[in-house]
C-alpha cells in the first residue's frame, strides 16, 4: 500500500508559552484561509478574545472560527464541555444575530463537566493552602481525571435513555468524595441551569468528529486545529504540577481530533513579545516591579477567563525554544509588540545560570532558587505601533528584534501583531496566507 504524498493535512495553531498569547485573534484573522477550525483539548478554562468592528468577544469553548460564516467549527473530542458556559457562549453570540447553529458541530466523544465537577475542583484548591496551584475553578481536572478513569460522561451519552441514570451515579459518585473535604456547597441551586444547557446541546449537531474530519480532509478541506491555554501548561511537558489537565502541545491535536500524526501539516506558533503568567509556578524571567506593572496595565494583562491579574516579565528564549523543539513548530507570530511600545531597552533572556552552570535549555526544576536569566539588552522601538498598517513602517528597533528572535530560534516570524482588532496585524513577506 503506497502512501499520497500530497494528501491534504491539517495545520495546528497553538500557544508556545503560558497561555494567553492571543490565539483566539489569530485563529479569527486565518479563518479566510481554512474550511474547518476544530478545537481539540482544554474547556472553559480557556479565554480566547476578539476584537472587531469594535466590539469584544470571548469564547471559553467555541472554535474561534464561528464569527466567519462560511467555516465550519468543531468542538474536537479532547475538549471538556460545562453545559452551562456552553449556553452563555451561545446566547451571548445569538445577540449579534449569528447563525451558529448551521456551522459548529460537537464531538460525541467530548467530556461534559458536571455541577460538582467543580464543587471537587474548588475542594481540592482550598486544601492545599499555600501549595495551591493556581486552579480556574472550572472542573477541568476532576471532569480529565474522571475521563481517565473511565467514569466520564459524554456529549454522545446525552442521547441515551440511561442518562439520568449515568449522571446520577457519577453525581453520587462525587458527593462521596466531598464527604471527606471541609467544604460546603449547593448542588440544587447549580443543577437546573446545568440540564438546561443539557437541553441546549441537544439542539446542536453531534458528530462522530474523528470521523468528520478525515473526511474533510480526504475530500481537499482546509483544516485548523485550535489549541487552547500554552505550550508550558501541558501535562507532561509543563511546569508540572503547575499545568492544565490536558496535552497542550502539536501531538494533543491528534489524540484531542484523531488524526493521524503524518497528517498533520503547519505547526503555527503563537508568543507574545513578553511572558505572563496566571496562577503559581515558577516563572524565571518574572518581573516583580514597576516594569512588570507598565506591562500588566498597558497589555490589560488580567484572565479572560478569571479576570485574574496575570504575572509580567521579559521573553525567555530558552523556554520559547523548548516549546518550539515540543511543537516542531515551522512559523511564529508574535502578539502585543505593542505592549513595549514605551520600553528605551528590552530585555531578552537568552541562557540561564543554573547551579552555577550556564545553560540553555529547560530543566527538569526551574525553581527560582535554582535558576537565574541571563539577558541581552537591546534597543527598544519606543515608537506607538498601533497605528501602522504595513508591515513595511514598523520601527528598524522592532525588526532587529523580530530577526533576533528568528536567528536564537531558527523559526520565522511570519506575522506581528500590533493591537487587539483583526486590522492590528501585519504580514511578512508581503503575504497573508501564513501556511505556506
Amino acid at each position: 500500500m503506497t502512501i499520497d504524498q500530497n494528501q491534504m493535512k491539517a495545520d495546528v495553531l497553538l500557544g508556545l508559552q503560558w497561555g494567553d498569547e492571543g490565539k483566539g485573534k489569530i485563529v479569527d484573522v486565518l479563518t479566510p484561509h481554512y474550511d474547518v477550525i476544530a478545537r481539540f483539548q482544554g474547556g472553559p478554562n480557556a479565554g480566547h478574545t476578539l476584537k472587531f468592528n469594535e466590539t469584544k468577544h470571548i469564547l471559553h469553548t467555541i472554535p474561534s472560527g464561528i464569527f466567519r460564516e462560511n467555516c465550519i467549527n468543531i468542538i474536537g473530542n479532547g475538549v471538556v464541555i460545562d453545559p452551562v458556559v456552553f449556553k452563555k457562549e451561545i446566547d451571548a453570540l445569538e445577540k449579534f444575530g449569528f447563525d451558529i447553529r448551521k456551522r459548529l458541530f460537537i464531538s460525541r466523544k467530548a467530556h461534559l463537566i458536571l455541577p460538582t465537577h467543580k464543587f471537587l475542583d474548588a475542594a481540592s484548591e482550598s486544601s492545599k493552602g499555600k501549595e495551591k496551584i493556581g486552579s480556574t475553578l472550572k472542573g477541568i481536572g476532576p471532569t480529565y481525571m474522571d475521563k481517565t478513569g473511565r467514569n466520564g460522561l459524554r456529549v454522545g451519552d446525552i442521547e441515551s435513555p440511561k442518562f439520568k441514570e449515568k449522571y446520577t451515579f457519577l453525581k453520587d459518585k462525587h458527593a462521596q468524595i466531598l464527604s471527606f473535604y471541609d467544604f460546603s456547597y449547593n448542588l440544587a441551586e447549580v443543577e437546573p441551569a446545568w440540564f438546561e444547557g443539557i437541553e441546549l446541546l441537544k439542539s446542536f449537531t453531534q458528530i462522530d468528529s474523528e470521523i468528520v474530519i478525515n473526511q474533510y480532509l480526504n475530500e481537499g478541506k482546509k483544516v485548523l486545529a485550535e489549541g487552547a491555554q500554552g505550550s508550558l501548561l501541558d501535562i507532561d511537558f509543563g511546569s508540572y504540577p503547575f499545568v492544565t489537565s490536558s496535552n497542550t502541545i502539536c501531538a494533543g491535536a491528534c489524540t484531542g481530533l484523531g488524526i493521524a500524526p503524518n497528517r498533520t501539516g503547519e505547526v503555527i506558533g503563537i508568543f507574545k513579545a513578553y511572558c505572563t503568567r496566571v496562577g503559581s509556578g515558577p516563572f524565571p524571567t518574572e518581573l516583580e516591579n514597576e516594569t512588570g506593572e507598565q506591562m500588566r496595565q498597558i497589555g490589560a494583562e488580567f484572565g479572560s477567563t478569571t479576570g485574574r491579574p496575570r504575572r509580567c516579565g521579559w521573553l525567555d528564549l530558552p523556554a520559547l525554544k523548548y516549546a518550539i523543539m515540543l511543537n516542531g513548530a515551522t512559523q511564529l507570530i508574535m502578539m502585543k509588540a505593542d505592549v513595549m511600545d514605551g520600553f528605551s531597552t528590552i530585555q531578552v533572556c537568552t541562557s540561564y545560570n543554573y547551579k552555577g552552570e550556564k545553560i540553555s535549555y529547560l530543566p527538569y526544576d526551574f525553581s527560582p532558587e535554582l535558576l537565574q536569566p541571563v539577558y541581552t539588552e537591546m534597543k527598544g522601538w519606543n515608537t506607538k505601533l498601533d497605528n501602522i498598517t504595513s508591515i513595511n513602517d514598523i520601527p528598524s528597533e522592532l525588526l532587529a528584534y523580530v530577526e533576533f528572535i528568528e536567528k536564537e530560534t531558527g523559526v520565522p516570524v511570519k506575522i506581528i501583531s500590533v493591537g487587539p482588532d483583526r486590522g492590528q496585524t501585519l504580514f511578512r513577506n508581503n503575504t497573508e496566507k501564513v501556511a505556506i
